[in-house]
């Protein structure tokens, strides 16, 4: 039996969830999600305590013990991120880079000889909060948010993908809480042999 899925998921005030079948959808302020069930997962909305129960009516098939812990947590996914939302950081380092939002994309220029575009999905919100660097040492600051923790994170990694940080001087796009594994370069001695 999955410990994460044996927990009730609480439904928050404002937020309403309809059964219909074996699809689940989940809407509040941030937002509208709607998902199929997993397997042979059962998911039971009950309205009067405010929960979303979830069982494994099979406790022996190996498949049906993965998928429960699950099932469990794309719902709690889906319950916190029309309610709450979720976000993330990213930086961009390196002398002269910067980003700018233009005609619903996102438009890079980071040392390439051409700026690179990128395509913001319709329920992500990009805000810049720094255009453009300053140095190696004040980077460029953006956050993105949603109420899909999968498209966001898939989105996020689509931008890192762009430009990814290098380990010797650090520059590139990388997320805002990662810390970046730095090499030291060649070093040159002087003197005669």
């Amino acid at each position: 039996m999955s410990r994460i899925g044996k927990r009730p998921i609480p439904v928050p005030k404002g937020v309403k969830v309809e059964q219909v079948g074996r699809s689940i959808k989940v809407s509040g302020p941030k937002g509208t999600l709607q998902m199929q069930c997993i397997g042979r997962i059962e998911v039971k909305v009950d309205n009067e305590s405010n929960q979303i129960l979830v069982s494994n009516p099979r406790p022996g098939l190996r498949q049906q013990k993965a998928m429960h812990g699950t099932m469990r947590s794309l719902l709690d996914n889906m319950v916190v991120g029309v309610s709450r939302g979720f976000e993330k950081k990213m930086q961009i380092f390196g002398t002269g880079y910067n980003v700018k939002e233009q005609g619903g994309k996102l438009v890079f220029q980071i040392g390439f000889s051409h700026p690179v575009e990128i395509a913001v999905p319709k329920n992500v919100k990009v805000e810049i909060k720094t255009p453009v660097t300053r140095g190696n040492d004040v980077p460029a600051l953006f956050t993105l948010s949603g109420p899909d923790k999968q498209e966001l994170g898939q989105f996020a990694a689509n931008i890192r993908k762009i430009y990814p940080p290098e380990p010797y001087k650090g520059k590139g796009i990388r997320y805002a809480d990662e810390k970046v594994r730095r090499k030291v370069g060649k070093a040159f001695t002087s003197g005669a042999m």
